[in-house]
Parts: structure tokens; C-alpha cells; sequence
């Protein structure tokens, strides 16, 4: 029997895991031990072994090849863990089987400095992942007998591009995880809103998402990210004096709009500002979320429709939610209308030129 032992932090998993998981597992007919390191030498986990645990569990139930998950570095009572120790231990167990280790590009320019590194490549081939651009120490490589996978990291996702917003490759069931913990950008999204705020946008990330993925368009990622930053300026002091003030310094050009209209900008500037969103796209969703405006792009058009239509909102809204699952223009089209209706049934003041724009551009009124 032949076994990868594939240690990480998993802070969080991701798909780009599972896919070099796969393709080294298919490669060397391989059963893969994934090992989460409770306590890793080189970086410092931001969250508890007991969710990155349950989310690897997570993300590997539906997987395509043979594997394991070993809680040997979680047991452990050691300060640092070492990769020595947890090679050691595979090998007392299966002694007569053949034994890989699998490590990262950056891994391999200082593999010499890890803990007895002569021994653990005996004891179990190293086997590595490239990275276009990234230039390895061939001198590694060679005094450690390591051996290439071959397999292609370029436009590979990591831990940190999901913490940071930056993409979310990752299994739906880990998403799902990360939100009913609030883990990661969820644990950031809830320092500015309260609870029930934070429930929301979670509703409609999870429906963007969906109604992005049902249309086959292209990035759902960008959806979602729009939908869960597009309350995040919604304070309680976004329709106050500090908002005029805020308004006039950076947006000028609309502070004459309503005040409950402000957050939308308040929150296209935090998520610019604090979450480092540079894509124009989702910040334009967020910008105009509740006003809606002339030229949205697909991603606006989805997040104003998610925003008016999520599932707690108190009104049945399965109609619409399902306009919008079938065809998402047409979705967007039917939630303005009602939304229009709805607006004018109940007496509120729609005249503002933005939404002005937007009726005049998508329902001709």
C-alpha cells in the first residue's frame, strides 16, 4: 500500500487542498493522510483545531480518492509539532509500505532546516508541488531525493486568499461551517453589524450564491462577496450627522440622496478600505444595493434582487426567488417591479435619482 502524509494548518480547507490531494493520490495510487498540526513550527493557526477538524471532515466527505484523517498532531501535548515525529509514527505503523510526504513549493527552499530533514526523506519520499515563477532550490531537491508531482499551482487558492475575501474555492459545506461559526471574514462582517444584520447578509450571500450558480455564471465567488459586504456600513450612526459629514467628504455627488440610502456607500467604503476589495464590480454591487442605478453589471443586478427577496424577509417571496433561479435577468426585472409596487403601496418616497435611473432603465418607468 502506498500513503501520503499531507500535514497542514487546513485554516481553513479549500478546494485547491482537495485538487492536489486527487491529482497525488491518482498518481502514485495513494491513500492520503491528511494530518491538521495542532501546533506547526512555522505559522501560527488563527483558529481552533477543533473547526479546522470538522471542516477537513467536511470538505472530504464527497471526494473522489482514498483517505483518512489523522488526529496524531492533535493528540500530541507538545509545544511544536515536527514533521520527524508525525513520519515516525506512520512508519512504526505501516513499515512495510511505501511512504510519501507531500510539501509546498516554499517548502522545499528550506526543507534543510527542518527537524532531522536527512532522516524524514529516508524514512518517506518527499514529494512537492511547483509554482510558476517560483524558483526551487535545486539543491534541496537533489540531497533530499525529491521527487516532482508535476502539477500546476498557477492560479491555485490558499488559506489566506479565502480569510481575506479574496476568492471562496472552497466546498459549500465549509462556507456553510465558516458562517454558522462565524469564523474568518464572518467574525470581521460582525464588528460592524449586529446579529440580525449579520443574519441577513448571510441569507443573501447564500441566495446570490445560488442564484449565480443555477445561471451558470461565471465567479459565483464575486456574488457572494458583494452580497456579504453589502450591509457592512448599515450602522446605527449611517443616517446620522457623522453620515452627512462622511457624505460630503467622499461622496459628494450624492449626499443629497435619502439618508437611509447612505449605508450603501458607507459600506462600499469600509469593504474597499478594510477589506481591501479592489474589484470594481463587487463594490459597485454594494455601492448601489438598495438604490439600484442605470448600467448594474450582473453581479448588482443579483445582489439588489438577493438583498429585497432573501427568505426571512416577511413576505413570501418564493416567486420570485424562483424567477430569479430560472433566469436571473428576468428575476431581477420581476423584484423591481414588485418591489416598486411594494414601495408605493406603503407610501415611501422612491424619487431620488438614482432609482429614478434604475426604473426608467430596466421596467421603462
Amino acid at each position: 500500500m502506498n500513503y501520503i502524509i499531507f500535514g497542514g494548518t487546513f485554516d481553513p480547507v479549500h478546494n485547491g487542498h482537495l485538487r492536489i490531494a486527487s491529482f497525488s493520490a491518482k498518481k502514485f495510487s495513494a491513500k492520503v493522510i491528511f494530518v491538521p498540526n495542532k501546533a506547526p513550527r512555522w505559522k501560527e493557526p488563527l483558529t481552533d483545531i477543533k473547526h479546522r477538524k470538522a471542516m477537513l471532515e467536511l470538505a472530504l466527505k464527497d471526494v473522489d480518492f482514498e483517505y483518512e484523517i489523522s488526529d496524531y498532531e492533535i493528540n500530541k501535548d507538545d509545544d511544536i509539532n515536527y514533521s520527524i515525529d508525525t513520519v515516525r509514527y506512520f512508519k512504526s505503523i505501516y513499515p512495510k509500505d511505501k511512504l510519501y510526504f507531500l510539501i509546498g513549493a516554499d517548502q522545499v527552499n528550506q526543507f534543510d532546516k527542518w527537524q532531522d530533514a536527512v532522516e524524514l526523506s529516508k524514512l518517506a519520499t518527499i514529494i512537492y508541488s511547483s509554482r510558476p515563477g517560483f524558483k526551487l532550490n535545486e539543491g534541496n531537491i537533489d540531497s533530499f531525493s525529491m521527487l516532482s508531482l508535476n502539477y500546476d499551482e498557477s492560479g491555485e487558492v490558499s488559506s489566506s486568499d479565502i480569510r481575506n475575501l479574496k476568492t471562496l474555492d472552497m466546498p459549500e459545506d465549509v462556507m456553510t461551517y465558516i458562517e454558522d461559526n462565524k469564523l474568518y471574514y464572518i467574525a470581521r462582517i460582525a464588528k460592524y453589524v449586529d446579529e440580525k444584520r449579520l443574519a441577513h447578509s448571510i441569507q443573501v450571500a447564500r441566495l446570490a450564491y445560488k442564484i449565480a450558480k443555477a445561471n451558470k455564471l461565471e465567479d459565483p465567488d464575486r456574488y457572494y462577496i458583494a452580497a456579504i459586504l453589502h450591509d457592512v456600513g448599515k450602522t446605527a450612526k449611517c443616517d446620522g450627522l457623522e453620515a452627512v459629514e462622511f457624505m460630503k467628504k467622499n461622496y459628494p455627488d450624492y449626499v443629497d440622496l435619502p439618508k437611509f440610502a447612505y449605508h450603501q456607500f458607507i459600506g462600499e467604503y469600509i469593504a474597499k478600505t478594510e477589506f481591501n476589495i479592489d474589484d470594481k464590480e463587487i463594490l459597485n454591487a454594494i455601492k448601489f444595493h438598495c438604490t439600484g442605478n442605470s448600467d448594474m453589471s450582473k453581479i448588482g443586478m443579483v445582489v439588489y434582487a438577493s438583498d429585497k427577496i432573501e427568505p426571512t424577509r416577511q413576505f413570501d417571496s418564493t416567486w420570485l426567488i424562483n424567477s430569479c433561479l430560472k433566469d436571473w435577468y428576468q428575476g431581477f426585472i420581476d423584484t423591481l417591479i414588485d418591489n416598486k409596487k411594494y414601495l408605493l403601496g406603503h407610501a415611501k418616497d422612491i424619487t431620488n435619482k438614482l432609482t429614478d435611473a434604475c426604473f426608467r432603465q430596466y421596467i421603462g418607468e
